[in-house]
Protein backbone atom coordinates (compact mmCIF):
# COMPACT_ATOMS: atom_id res chain seq x y z
CA UNK A 1 0.00 0.00 0.00
CA UNK A 2 1.38 3.37 -0.73
CA UNK A 3 1.86 5.64 1.60
CA UNK A 4 0.42 8.67 -0.56
CA UNK A 5 -2.81 6.44 -0.09
CA UNK A 6 -3.05 5.75 3.83
CA UNK A 7 -6.75 4.00 4.31
CA UNK A 8 -8.87 2.43 7.54
CA UNK A 9 -8.49 -0.70 6.18
CA UNK A 10 -5.08 -0.96 6.96
CA UNK A 11 -5.97 -0.12 10.55
CA UNK A 12 -8.54 -1.98 11.24
CA UNK A 13 -6.64 -5.10 9.80
CA UNK A 14 -3.69 -3.93 12.08
CA UNK A 15 -1.05 -3.12 9.11
CA UNK A 16 -0.81 0.25 9.57
CA UNK A 17 0.51 2.69 7.08
CA UNK A 18 2.90 4.97 8.88
CA UNK A 19 3.06 8.42 7.21
CA UNK A 20 6.25 10.14 6.96
CA UNK A 21 8.44 7.11 8.25
CA UNK A 22 8.59 5.35 11.40
CA UNK A 23 9.30 6.73 15.08
CA UNK A 24 11.25 10.25 15.08
CA UNK A 25 12.70 10.93 18.20
CA UNK A 26 13.63 14.05 19.56
CA UNK A 27 16.62 15.36 21.75
CA UNK A 28 15.42 16.51 24.88
CA UNK A 29 15.20 20.53 25.35
CA UNK A 30 15.97 22.95 27.63
CA UNK A 31 13.30 25.29 26.70
CA UNK A 32 10.43 26.16 28.66
CA UNK A 33 7.29 24.12 29.10
CA UNK A 34 4.83 25.70 26.78
CA UNK A 35 1.11 25.21 28.06
CA UNK A 36 -0.15 28.73 28.53
CA UNK A 37 -3.28 27.21 26.48
CA UNK A 38 -6.93 26.66 27.42
CA UNK A 39 -8.16 24.56 24.60
CA UNK A 40 -11.81 23.85 24.22
CA UNK A 41 -12.48 19.82 25.32
CA UNK A 42 -15.89 18.02 25.18
CA UNK A 43 -16.78 14.45 26.06
CA UNK A 44 -18.69 12.10 24.13
CA UNK A 45 -20.68 8.53 24.83
CA UNK A 46 -20.48 7.55 20.84
CA UNK A 47 -18.55 5.09 19.16
CA UNK A 48 -16.36 7.10 16.27
CA UNK A 49 -16.21 6.15 12.89
CA UNK A 50 -12.94 4.61 13.93
CA UNK A 51 -14.65 2.23 15.65
CA UNK A 52 -13.38 3.73 18.82
CA UNK A 53 -16.08 4.06 21.99
CA UNK A 54 -15.34 7.81 23.07
CA UNK A 55 -17.01 6.96 26.22
CA UNK A 56 -14.62 8.53 29.14
CA UNK A 57 -11.62 9.88 26.92
CA UNK A 58 -11.08 13.54 27.01
CA UNK A 59 -11.39 15.52 23.83
CA UNK A 60 -9.44 18.03 22.54
CA UNK A 61 -11.17 20.37 20.22
CA UNK A 62 -14.39 21.17 18.33
CA UNK A 63 -17.15 17.95 17.87
CA UNK A 64 -17.57 19.56 15.03
CA UNK A 65 -13.87 19.42 13.43
CA UNK A 66 -13.25 17.57 10.24
CA UNK A 67 -10.52 15.29 10.94
CA UNK A 68 -9.80 13.02 13.93
CA UNK A 69 -6.42 12.41 15.85
CA UNK A 70 -6.60 9.53 18.16
CA UNK A 71 -3.41 10.17 20.49
CA UNK A 72 -2.60 6.82 22.71
CA UNK A 73 -0.63 7.62 25.29
CA UNK A 74 0.95 6.40 28.76
CA UNK A 75 1.93 9.17 31.31
CA UNK A 76 4.68 7.38 32.10
CA UNK A 77 6.10 7.48 28.64
CA UNK A 78 9.20 9.92 28.52
CA UNK A 79 8.61 10.04 24.51
CA UNK A 80 4.55 11.46 25.30
CA UNK A 81 6.37 13.85 27.65
CA UNK A 82 8.27 15.20 25.05
CA UNK A 83 5.65 14.98 22.66
CA UNK A 84 2.94 17.12 25.02
CA UNK A 85 5.96 19.18 25.59
CA UNK A 86 7.74 20.08 22.39
CA UNK A 87 4.75 19.36 19.59
CA UNK A 88 1.51 19.31 21.62
CA UNK A 89 1.06 22.86 21.86
CA UNK A 90 1.57 23.46 18.20
CA UNK A 91 -1.04 21.25 17.53
CA UNK A 92 -3.15 22.89 19.24
CA UNK A 93 -2.66 26.65 18.24
CA UNK A 94 -2.16 25.52 14.46
CA UNK A 95 -4.86 22.83 13.76
CA UNK A 96 -7.53 22.46 17.09
CA UNK A 97 -8.31 26.15 18.04
CA UNK A 98 -8.65 27.21 14.22
CA UNK A 99 -11.31 23.67 14.55
CA UNK A 100 -9.86 21.78 11.85
CA UNK A 101 -8.91 18.52 14.07
CA UNK A 102 -9.73 17.11 17.49
CA UNK A 103 -7.67 15.04 19.62
CA UNK A 104 -9.38 12.35 21.31
CA UNK A 105 -6.94 10.82 23.97
CA UNK A 106 -6.72 6.74 24.83
CA UNK A 107 -5.09 5.61 27.48
CA UNK A 108 -2.63 2.63 27.01
CA UNK A 109 -0.86 1.76 30.05
CA UNK A 110 2.32 -0.09 28.29
CA UNK A 111 4.67 0.32 31.70
CA UNK A 112 2.80 -1.72 34.24
CA UNK A 113 1.19 -1.35 37.04
CA UNK A 114 2.34 2.52 38.03
CA UNK A 115 0.79 3.41 34.21
CA UNK A 116 -2.04 1.88 34.94
CA UNK A 117 -2.74 4.01 38.08
CA UNK A 118 -2.56 7.44 36.56
CA UNK A 119 -4.67 5.87 33.48
CA UNK A 120 -7.54 5.26 36.31
CA UNK A 121 -6.89 8.34 37.87
CA UNK A 122 -7.40 10.05 34.61
CA UNK A 123 -10.44 8.56 34.03
CA UNK A 124 -11.91 9.51 37.47
CA UNK A 125 -10.85 12.90 37.37
CA UNK A 126 -12.21 13.26 33.58
CA UNK A 127 -15.27 11.51 35.14
CA UNK A 128 -16.08 14.33 37.57
CA UNK A 129 -14.82 17.42 35.30
CA UNK A 130 -16.24 16.50 31.91
CA UNK A 131 -19.47 18.04 32.35
CA UNK A 132 -18.61 21.05 34.66
CA UNK A 133 -15.77 22.40 33.91
CA UNK A 134 -13.49 20.23 31.28
CA UNK A 135 -11.03 22.74 31.09
CA UNK A 136 -10.14 21.88 34.27
CA UNK A 137 -8.97 18.38 32.78
CA UNK A 138 -5.61 20.08 30.42
CA UNK A 139 -4.24 21.34 33.83
CA UNK A 140 -4.30 17.88 35.40
CA UNK A 141 -3.35 16.32 32.66
CA UNK A 142 -0.10 18.80 32.06
CA UNK A 143 0.73 18.74 36.03
CA UNK A 144 0.60 15.28 35.45
CA UNK A 145 3.02 15.05 32.43
CA UNK A 146 5.32 18.15 34.43
CA UNK A 147 6.04 15.86 37.15
CA UNK A 148 7.31 12.57 35.13
CA UNK A 149 9.76 10.35 36.80
CA UNK A 150 11.77 7.63 35.94
CA UNK A 151 9.14 4.59 34.92
CA UNK A 152 8.03 2.20 37.94
CA UNK A 153 10.30 4.47 40.59
CA UNK A 154 6.77 5.14 42.56
CA UNK A 155 6.06 8.85 41.01
CA UNK A 156 2.97 7.80 39.13
CA UNK A 157 1.57 5.47 42.37
CA UNK A 158 -1.50 6.66 43.77
CA UNK A 159 -0.62 8.04 46.84
CA UNK A 160 1.60 10.48 44.49
CA UNK A 161 -0.95 11.22 41.83
CA UNK A 162 -2.92 12.35 45.00
CA UNK A 163 -0.41 14.32 45.95
CA UNK A 164 0.01 16.27 42.53
CA UNK A 165 -3.79 16.44 41.89
CA UNK A 166 -3.26 18.48 45.52
CA UNK A 167 -1.41 21.39 43.64
CA UNK A 168 -4.25 21.54 40.77
CA UNK A 169 -6.94 24.40 41.40
CA UNK A 170 -10.53 23.05 40.62
CA UNK A 171 -9.83 19.19 41.45
CA UNK A 172 -11.01 17.77 44.04
CA UNK A 173 -7.88 15.23 45.52
CA UNK A 174 -10.33 13.95 47.90
CA UNK A 175 -12.94 13.36 45.36
CA UNK A 176 -10.25 11.76 43.14
CA UNK A 177 -9.46 9.02 46.00
CA UNK A 178 -12.83 8.17 46.43
CA UNK A 179 -12.86 7.31 43.08
CA UNK A 180 -9.84 5.51 42.78
CA UNK A 181 -11.35 3.03 46.10
CA UNK A 182 -14.58 2.60 44.52
CA UNK A 183 -14.23 2.62 40.77
CA UNK A 184 -10.75 1.57 40.12
CA UNK A 185 -12.25 -2.12 38.94
CA UNK A 186 -14.61 -0.60 36.60
CA UNK A 187 -12.27 1.66 35.16
CA UNK A 188 -9.33 -0.81 34.96
CA UNK A 189 -11.07 -2.95 32.68
CA UNK A 190 -12.58 0.01 30.23
CA UNK A 191 -8.73 0.39 29.75
CA UNK A 192 -7.90 -3.22 29.44
CA UNK A 193 -10.31 -3.19 26.20
CA UNK A 194 -9.05 0.13 24.91
CA UNK A 195 -5.54 -1.65 25.05
CA UNK A 196 -6.82 -4.62 23.44
CA UNK A 197 -8.05 -2.59 20.71
CA UNK A 198 -5.10 -1.16 20.10
CA UNK A 199 -3.46 -4.24 19.77
CA UNK A 200 -6.14 -4.94 16.88
CA UNK A 201 -4.96 -1.76 15.28
CA UNK A 202 -1.47 -3.04 15.34
CA UNK A 203 -0.59 -1.13 18.01
CA UNK A 204 2.27 -1.56 20.00
CA UNK A 205 4.11 1.38 21.83
CA UNK A 206 3.44 5.08 23.14
CA UNK A 207 3.09 7.62 21.71
CA UNK A 208 0.94 6.15 18.53
CA UNK A 209 -1.67 8.44 16.49
CA UNK A 210 -4.07 7.66 13.86
CA UNK A 211 -4.91 10.61 11.63
CA UNK A 212 -8.46 10.10 10.63
CA UNK A 213 -11.14 11.60 7.85
CA UNK A 214 -14.42 10.50 8.90
CA UNK A 215 -16.01 11.64 5.84
CA UNK A 216 -13.47 9.81 3.28
CA UNK A 217 -12.67 7.15 5.80
CA UNK A 218 -8.97 7.62 5.39
CA UNK A 219 -6.49 6.93 8.30
CA UNK A 220 -2.95 6.68 8.25
CA UNK A 221 -0.37 6.57 11.56
CA UNK A 222 2.53 8.73 13.01
CA UNK A 223 5.05 7.00 15.96
CA UNK A 224 6.75 8.47 18.20
CA UNK A 225 7.96 12.17 19.43
CA UNK A 226 7.49 13.53 16.69
CA UNK A 227 7.52 17.11 15.69
CA UNK A 228 4.38 19.37 14.12
CA UNK A 229 5.51 19.50 10.61
CA UNK A 230 4.76 15.54 10.41
CA UNK A 231 2.15 16.28 11.52
CA UNK A 232 1.26 19.16 9.01
CA UNK A 233 2.76 16.40 6.28
CA UNK A 234 0.33 13.63 7.81
CA UNK A 235 -2.64 16.25 7.92
CA UNK A 236 -1.47 17.02 4.53
CA UNK A 237 -1.76 13.50 2.99
CA UNK A 238 -4.97 12.55 4.65
CA UNK A 239 -6.75 15.73 3.38
CA UNK A 240 -5.53 15.03 0.04
CA UNK A 241 -6.15 10.71 -0.38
Amino acid sequence: MSLDQPTRRAVLTGSVAVLGGGAYYLTRSDGDNDHDLSPTLHSSDETSALGVDLTGKPIVGSPDASIEIYYWTDFQCPFCEQFERDTLPELVRDHVEPGTIRIVFVPLPYFGSDSMAAAVASRCVWDRVRDADPSVYWDWHTAIFEEQGEKNSGWASADNLLEITRSVSGVDADALEACLDDRWAAFEADITSDAEQARSFGISGTPTFVVFDPDTDTAGTLVGAQPPERFDEALERIEDA
